[in-house]
């Protein structure tokens, strides 16, 4: 059945909050008159309530990308694919800008691939990221998304990197997946997915359903040390969240799990479109993540006064 005013759908009504109705127009009030366009999911954790706007519209991730690239990750170590403590060497041909440290690092410095997966989350660094996708391969994770039923989520190429093709000097990107070959993909940049996808990932490592409880665990622990604060949680002072934040020049992007006071609400918000590229902390996009990710945890976990 479906619901009222951009509800999800949901086979049970005792999924939705009890003020499913203001919830939505809070949301909409938030974003009205906003120059871009935003999508987002979230659910409780605890009691299964949901909301949504556009839930299933794929988005880019820009580096929300990096989350199904750590479940494959482990996914390979728990599988004996790889080690953990294996070193891949840095080359300076592998550095590419944005965000990271590596960049700083000597070419010909080697790294565990821990460290690289503890850079790739907690600062977001997109040489240690493709690094790793040089490693366990774009194609297993896209492999492992769609056999966790994730038919949005996907790895399109490796991060700002490029080469020059001698036939016509045109940059074209490295690293691309069979997904990323396919006509259309290329408007994607690094990853597709969108919010429902992301709070489903989310949802299982908070169950301890991603490749074992050990590893959901340490995932969420690595995802509880990211250091972008800026969208999500800004304003939730002594709040615990595992998050990872996305940028590109036009777009804003958060996966997160919030534990509130009153339960845990994952949540997966992207702002797209933004007209100006504005890289501050201030940036609109942040601005409005924060207010949305505010909303949907003061409704979907309310206090008991509230309920």
């Amino acid at each position: 059945m479906m619901s009222l005013l951009g509800l999800c759908t949901t086979p049970l009504a005792a999924q939705q909050p009890k003020s499913a109705v203001t919830l939505d127009v809070r949301i909409r009030t938030a974003i009205q008159g906003f120059p871009g366009n935003v999508s987002l999911y979230a659910k409780n954790l605890d009691t299964g309530q949901t909301y949504g706007l556009q839930p299933d519209d794929p988005v880019p991730t820009a580096s929300t990308i990096k989350l199904p690239i750590m479940v494959e990750l482990f996914a390979q170590a728990t599988e004996k694919k790889l080690d953990w403590n294996q070193k891949l060497e840095l080359t300076d041909q592998d550095k590419v800008s944005g965000s990271g440290v590596l960049t700083e690092f000597s070419g010909g410095d080697a790294f565990p691939i821990r460290d690289l997966m503890q850079l790739m989350i907690v600062v977001s660094d997109n040489t240690a990221t493709n690094l790793i996708l040089d490693r366990i391969g774009g194609n297993a994770v896209n492999q492992r998304m769609a056999q966790l039923g994730l038919k949005q989520t996907a790895v399109m190429r490796k991060i700002m990197q490029t080469k020059l093709f001698p036939k016509n000097a045109n940059p074209q990107p490295e690293g691309l997946t069979d997904e990323g070959r396919k006509p259309g993909n290329g408007r994607w940049s690094t990853g597709r997915s969108c919010p429902r996808d992301m709070v489903a990932i989310l949802e299982k490592l908070y169950r301890g359903e991603l490749v074992s409880k050990a590893a959901s665990d340490e995932m969420i622990s690595v995802l509880k040390r990211q250091q972008d604060h800026n969208g999500v949680g800004r304003d939730m002072k002594n709040t615990v969240i595992a998050s990872k934040s996305g940028a590109l020049d036009h777009l804003r992007s958060e996966v997160a799990i919030v534990y509130s006071e009153h339960g845990p609400v994952a949540v997966a918000i992207t702002v797209n479109n933004i007209p100006d590229v504005d890289w501050s902390v201030d940036n609109p996009g942040n601005l409005l993540l924060s207010t949305l990710s505010q909303i949907l945890v003061e409704a979907l976990a309310p206090g008991e006064m509230a309920k």
